[in-house]
Formats: C-alpha cells, sequence, structure tokens
C-alpha cells in the first residue's frame, strides 16, 4: 500500500484594497470661450475707463496750464534783444505769448540768466546775512554818531542789497511758477500719451472679443 503526501496549498493573501480612479473632469471647449471672453469684456472695460481718466487728465491739465499762464500776459523779447542778452537759443520765442508748459520752461531759463547776474550767482537766500549785516552796520552808524557821508554810504551799501534781494525774490517765485507749470503741462502730455495706449489696448481686447464670440458661436454644444 503506497502512501501519497498531499503537498498542502498555499492561501493566496486577499486584497481588499481597490483601485480608485480619479474621475476625468472634461471641461468644454466652450465654457472656455466663455471664460475668456468675459475676461476680455472686464479687460476692455477697465482699459476704456483708465483711457477716459487719462484723457480727462491731459484735458485739465492742458486747459488749467494755458488760463493760469495766458492770465499772466508774459511774453518774450524781440529777436534782437535775445540775440543781444546772449540769448539766441530762444530767437523762436521772440515775441510770443507764453501760454504752453513749453514756453513757460524756456522763459524761466530766460529769468535765471538775469537773476545770476544781478547778485554774482547770489540767491535770495544767501542775501539775507549780507543784508542784515549791512542794515546792523547802519544803526551801529548812526547810534556812534558818525557823519551823515558815512551814513549814507553805509546806507546806500544796504539799500543795494535790499534792492538785489527783492528783484531775487520776484525772479525766483516767478520762475518757480513758470517750472511748475512746465511740470503740469509734462505730466499732461504724458497722460495724453497713456490714454491713447489704454485706448488701444482696449481696441485690442475688443478684436478678441469679437473673434473669441465668433469661435464660440461656431463651435459645436458637444464640445
Amino acid at each position: 500500500m503506497s502512501t501519497v503526501l498531499e503537498q498542502p496549498r498555499q492561501v493566496r493573501p486577499v486584497d481588499n484594497t481597490t483601485t480608485r480612479v480619479a474621475p476625468v473632469v472634461a471641461v468644454k471647449r466652450r465654457t472656455i470661450d466663455s471664460i475668456l471672453i468675459g475676461f476680455g469684456v472686464v479687460a476692455m472695460a477697465a482699459f476704456a475707463v483708465a483711457g477716459g481718466l487719462l484723457m480727462w487728465g491731459h484735458n485739465f491739465s492742458s486747459d488749467y496750464v494755458t488760463k493760469e499762464l495766458s492770465s499772466q500776459n508774459i511774453s518774450f523779447p524781440s529777436a534782437d534783444a535775445l540775440t543781444k542778452g546772449e540769448r539766441a537759443d530762444l530767437v523762436q520765442y521772440a515775441d510770443q505769448k507764453v501760454d504752453t508748459g513749453v514756453e513757460a520752461e524756456a522763459y524761466a531759463s530766460f529769468i535765471n540768466g538775469h537773476l545770476a547776474a544781478v547778485a554774482g550767482g547770489a540767491t535770495y537766500a544767501d542775501l539775507g546775512k549780507p543784508e542784515s549785516a549791512a542794515k546792523a552796520d547802519v544803526a551801529a552808524a548812526v547810534k556812534a554818531g558818525k557823519s551823515t557821508t558815512e551814513v549814507a554810504a553805509l546806507q546806500a551799501k544796504a539799500d543795494v542789497i535790499t534792492g538785489q534781494r527783492n528783484t531775487m525774490f520776484k525772479g525766483e517765485t516767478l520762475r518757480g511758477l513758470l517750472l511748475s507749470a512746465y511740470a503740469w503741462s509734462t505730466v499732461g502730455t504724458i497722460a495724453g500719451y497713456a490714454a491713447f495706449g489704454a485706448f488701444g489696448a482696449a481696441a485690442v481686447m475688443l478684436v478678441l472679443v469679437v473673434l473669441g464670440l465668433i469661435h464660440h458661436r461656431r463651435t459645436p454644444r458637444t464640445t
């Protein structure tokens, strides 16, 4: 009698884990077109509004500068006077009324040339101490009982410095106002260029929106 040995069976482990497949979200082409079209409309509106505001700023700046400068009734000297004054670089503005930012800058340069010759390049602030010292000398001379001639000479010196300082004050003030007008004019000009750029961008976005609408219309609803 033969004995057959039976091999034990191998029990495979049961895998209770299941592989989950992430669901695929399909975005329709028409949906993408709708999103892009909406973004384009918003961008177009933003560019258009920005362009309108920038153009308003440009017009406001230009009108304000022109009105303010025109009210001052400032005009350039004749061509001969400018040439004799060694300002041939300003001959192109001869006899013209100052009513633009560029002309305001040019006239400010004209004033600066005159101011440089008033007190040897000293400014209004620089003349403060010399004026005070000259007036103190006059007061000291009177107090000390100096002669009328000496007091008059000191007073004349003080008057010269005071006159120079008054001239510098008026000239520097006018020059500062003219340069401020030029600055506002420059800002307005930049705003005008930026406005055209914004309007151009709005036009480009309009074209893209129209093309997007055409593509959206031609795309089947099932895709």
